[in-house]
């Protein structure tokens, strides 16, 4: 049986690649194929964003520095992530006032 495919992206190229997903800790990171750069997981359940849509490259970039990752649940999606700087300032804003960590606070469907 062949191994699943998960996404890859590139954040400086902001490419996307789907890859076969390989745990091994010994083998080398996945290439850019464009800049030769190391291509991040990001999960089965990411949706590319276009390549001209800079709002949401830096989205994903802030989403992916802090940990986040688009995995599917055993209920569908990967669950909220934002999807403007907007929303990711509310909620940097939020985990500042009330201590709450950063990543936990991303995840978050709505800020009180």
């Amino acid at each position: 049986m062949p191994a699943g495919k998960t996404s890859y992206v590139c954040l400086p190229c902001r490419a996307s690649y789907k890859k076969a997903y390989d745990s091994d800790p010994r083998r080398p990171d996945h290439v850019c194929p464009r800049c030769a750069g190391t291509l991040i997981h990001v999960g089965s359940a990411f949706a590319t964003p276009r390549r001209r849509d800079t709002a949401a490259w830096r989205t994903l970039s802030v989403l992916l520095h802090a940990g986040i990752r688009f995995h599917k649940s055993c209920c569908g999606g990967p669950g909220y992530r934002p999807r403007s700087l907007r929303e990711v300032k509310e909620r940097m804003a939020y985990a500042e006032a009330t201590g709450e960590p950063f990543a936990r606070a991303l995840l978050r469907g709505e800020v009180p």
